[in-house]
C-alpha cells in the first residue's frame, strides 16, 4: 500500500506556483488578490478559511478575508460582492459556506462573476465542465485530479465509482473522471444514499473515491483488493480527551481498508490539503487570464 501524501503533493504546486508568481514579480506586476467572505461564526468555516488566508499570504498573494456577522443581510452580502465583482485589482472572490439560513446560498453563488469564481460553484463553470470547455473546476476535485496525476496513477479504461453526488465534488469529480484527457478517461459509476446493495458497486472499483460525509463508512468489505481508495470526507468528531475537543475522521474506514488498497489517502493529510493547493491554482490561474499572462 502506498500512501497518497497531500502534504508533499500540494506543497510542490504550491512551490511552482510561487516560483513562477515570483518571476512575474520581479518584472514589475501586481500580487494575485484573492478574497474570501465569512459570514457567522461557524468553526469549521474559519478554520478552512485561516487555512486558506495563511497558505495565500505564503505564496506572495494578497489574500483579503471579509468577516461578516451572522446579521448581515442577503441583500448586504449580495451588494459586497457584486463591488469584488467590478474591481480589477481581485482576481479571485470566494465565499464561504455553510451560509445562515436567511440567506439564500444558492442565489450568492450565482452572484460571483464566474472569472472571479475559483471555487468553481457558479453554473457558468460547471457548465463548461460539463461539455469539457476551460472554466473553473471545484477545488476538491481538482485537487483529487492532481493527486492522480502526480502519482502517475492510471485511470484510462479503469472503472471509478464516486460515492456522493453533491455539486461540490460528487458530480464534477465524475465528469472530471470520465473526460477525454490523459488523468480521465475512466467509466465512472455515480453511487449515493439511496444505492440499493452499493457493495456491488464499490467492489466493481478500480479507483474508489468517497465523498458521502458519512465517517467510516467504506469498510475493507466494500473494496476490492488493489483499488486506488481516495477518501474526500472529513467530519469534527468530538473527543474531550484531545486538547483541540474533536479529531478528524474520513468516509473511509482507513485501518481495514488500507490493507486492501494499492493508494489511498490519510485523513488528514490527503485531500483537504490538496483542495487549497487547488484553490490556489485557481486563483493564480484568474489572475493570469486578468492580466493577459498566457
Amino acid at each position: 500500500m502506498i500512501l497518497l501524501d497531500g502534504k508533499a503533493t500540494s506543497q510542490i504546486i504550491k512551490d511552482s506556483i510561487k516560483n513562477e508568481l515570483d518571476s512575474f514579480i520581479s518584472n514589475g506586476l501586481r500580487k494575485p488578490h484573492l478574497v474570501a467572505i465569512l459570514v457567522g461564526e461557524d468553526g469549521a468555516s474559519r478554520t478552512y478559511v485561516d487555512s486558506k488566508e495563511r497558505n495565500s499570504i505564503a505564496l506572495g498573494f494578497n489574500s483579503t478575508v471579509l468577516r461578516l456577522p451572522d446579521s448581515t443581510s442577503q441583500e448586504e452580502l449580495i451588494k459586497i460582492i457584486k463591488s469584488y465583482n467590478v474591481n480589477p485589482e481581485i482576481d479571485g472572490l470566494l465565499v464561504q459556506s455553510p451560509l445562515p439560513k436567511h440567506i439564500n446560498e444558492s442565489l450568492i453563488t450565482q452572484t460571483i462573476a464566474p472569472e472571479k469564481d475559483v471555487d468553481g460553484f457558479h453554473d457558468i463553470n460547471m457548465g463548461k465542465l460539463a461539455k469539457g470547455d476551460e472554466g473553473f473546476v471545484s477545488a476538491t476535485p481538482l485537487g483529487v485530479m492532481m493527486m492522480l496525476e502526480a502519482y502517475g496513477i492510471e485511470t484510462k479504461g479503469k472503472h471509478c465509482v464516486v460515492v456522493g453526488r453533491s455539486n461540490i465534488v460528487g458530480r464534477p469529480m465524475s465528469l472530471l473522471m470520465s473526460s477525454n484527457r490523459k488523468f480521465g478517461n475512466s467509466t465512472v459509476t455515480i453511487c449515493h444514499s439511496q444505492t440499493i446493495n452499493i457493495e456491488s458497486y464499490t467492489l466493481q472499483a478500480d479507483i474508489l473515491i468517497a465523498a458521502l460525509g458519512k465517517p467510516g463508512f467504506i469498510t475493507a468489505d466494500m473494496v476490492k483488493p488493489g483499488a486506488v481508495v481516495i477518501d474526500v470526507g472529513i467530519t469534527r468528531i468530538e473527543d474531550s480527551s484531545r486538547k483541540s475537543g474533536f479529531y478528524l475522521k474520513g468516509d473511509v474506514d482507513f485501518q481495514s481498508v488500507s490493507e486492501k488498497a494499492s493508494y489511498i489517502t490519510p485523513v488528514p493529510g490527503g485531500v483537504g490539503l490538496m483542495t487549497i493547493a487547488a484553490l490556489l491554482s485557481n486563483t493564480f490561474k484568474a489572475y493570469k487570464n486578468n492580466l493577459n499572462l498566457w
